[in-house]
């Protein structure tokens, strides 16, 4: 009998050590649960981020019978930045300008949904701010550089030496006043046409085979600064981030092109050996994500780049000038803005350095005289770089057009008509229309008609 209660006590000993171990290990399976990243189907402990932590799998959950209160509230996710697309990368580029830069930090930036009016230096400030007080209107783009120099007191070395430095407005008075209206500041930097930098500097000039600087028959006979260049690049990238620590909200660069036409005594520019020099488009297009590294990664502050409409309709053209609408979404930049203004394009005079003779094909339509179409060429060019665009795999950038705010009296009589209110509107229209909210208005004297815009509503309020 002393032998059978000795084994019933051994047999309760191992009941009860065979309980706590359970209850043991399903503790364990408790505390292991609030750290199981999604998609694991063990117990295992993992390290997650704070947007993981607290999940479960579809196994786990339907393994473990949990009361309400035992299950862990989700965190509110963690913003994930917009990838930047993947532009291929030709070994011929890496070789001649070396790899592209990393940010030593990304910054998230915001994207600002604009509707804009170009001022120049700063210009009429008192009739915009009026405006954007009762219309949708929400943001200025004002000239930082221009092609004559630097219209605010810069202390860039390369201006200051070469004598580039032009102020016309106060630019931290100009910010503060801007910003006390809500107003977004849009600050342009022209790039390439620098014709007072290359004639100061002819080494940064596009040069001949013999070092001599050029001059283009269709940029006022006069040089242009070499594209190729990277002090003109960080040149370029120096003046956008002086404004920046100034207050300005946005940069866009303008002129991102190599010249137009051909040289006055007819010599070919040289950049290089030949086959060992990327393509104009590839030069652009490495440039402006350099300036996005520093600019829009490192600081958080939206990069633009104004293009001629024209790349959007033809792709030679673009090859010609180094802009390619195809992969201007490729480069992680956050809007490119079109310069749709009818009056630019080709129509069928003769005789006029405006006409062809032809006149323009938008779509499927031959315009002999675009300025007379102001909503037509507007939406059939933005439709033809939406189909460009979704032949490009990863395309992601703001579109954002330039409207034309002026009448094109410089054009034949008869091949143009007065831009007022309704042409500005029509063009407005025509963008929403093709799916886009946002626009830059230009005049060059920064005068536009209220009747143009809306009237501001708690929703445009609500937008900026």
């Amino acid at each position: 009998m002393d032998k059978a209660k000795s084994i019933l006590d051994l047999r309760g000993s191992a009941i009860r050590i065979a309980a706590i171990l359970m209850v043991a290990s399903m503790l364990l399976t408790g505390c292991n649960l609030q750290l199981t990243t999604p998609g694991q189907a063990t117990g295992t402990a993992t390290a997650t981020s704070g947007a993981q932590a607290g999940q479960f799998t579809e196994g786990l959950a339907s393994s473990a019978t949990l009361t309400p209160e035992t299950v862990a509230p989700t965190p509110t996710p963690i913003p994930t930045p917009t990838p930047v697309p993947q532009l291929p990368v030709d070994p011929i580029v890496d070789s001649y300008f070396g790899p592209l830069p990393t940010a030593s930090q990304v910054v998230p930036y915001k994207h600002n949904e604009i509707r804009a009016l170009y001022l120049g230096a700063a210009a009429n400030l008192d009739s915009t701010i009026r405006l954007a007080r009762e219309t949708e209107v929400n943001a200025v783009v004002i000239d930082l550089k221009e092609s004559n120099g630097v219209k605010y007191r810069s202390e860039v070395p390369l201006a200051v030496e070469n004598d580039l430095v032009h102020p016309l407005y106060n630019l931290p008075a100009v910010v503060e006043k801007l910003h006390a209206e809500g107003i977004i500041i849009i600050g342009r930097i022209v790039c390439f046409k620098d014709p007072f930098l290359a004639e100061a500097r002819p080494d940064l000039a596009i040069q001949d085979k013999n070092g001599n600087a050029l001059l283009y028959k269709l940029e006022g006979k006069k040089p242009f600064v070499n594209p190729y260049n990277q002090d003109i690049w960080q040149y370029n990238v120096d003046i956008a981030k002086e404004a920046i620590a100034i207050g300005v909200d946005e940069i866009q660069f303008d002129y991102v092109r190599f010249p137009t036409g051909g040289t006055t005594t007819g010599a070919t520019p040289y950049f290089g050996a030949e086959g060992m020099v990327p393509t104009k488009v590839q030069t652009i297009n490495r440039f402006l994500q350099f300036a996005r590294v520093q600019i829009q990664d490192e600081l958080g502050i939206p990069l633009g780049a104004d293009v001629f409409a024209i790349v959007m309709i033809s792709r030679g053209d673009g090859n010609r000038i180094g802009q390619d609408w195809a992969s201007l979404g490729l480069l992680g930049l956050d809007r490119v803005s079109p310069m749709i203004y009818p009056s630019h394009y080709a129509n069928n005079s003769s005789g006029h350095y405006t006409g062809n003779g032809v006149g323009q094909q938008v779509g499927d339509t031959l315009y002999t005289k675009p300025d007379l179409y102001p909503y037509d060429v507007m939406y059939k060019t933005l439709i033809e770089g939406q189909e460009a665009a979704a032949a490009a795999p990863g395309y992601n950038v703001a579109i954002t057009p330039y409207l034309q705010a002026f009448t094109a009296s410089y054009l034949p009589d008869g091949y143009y008509m007065t831009y007022g209110a309704h042409e500005i509107r029509e063009q407005i229209r025509a963008i929403e229309d093709a799916g886009y909210t946002e626009w830059v208005l230009w005049n060059s004297r920064a005068s536009y008609p209220a009747e143009a815009f809306r009237a501001k509503t708690s929703e445009s309020v609500a937008s900026n």
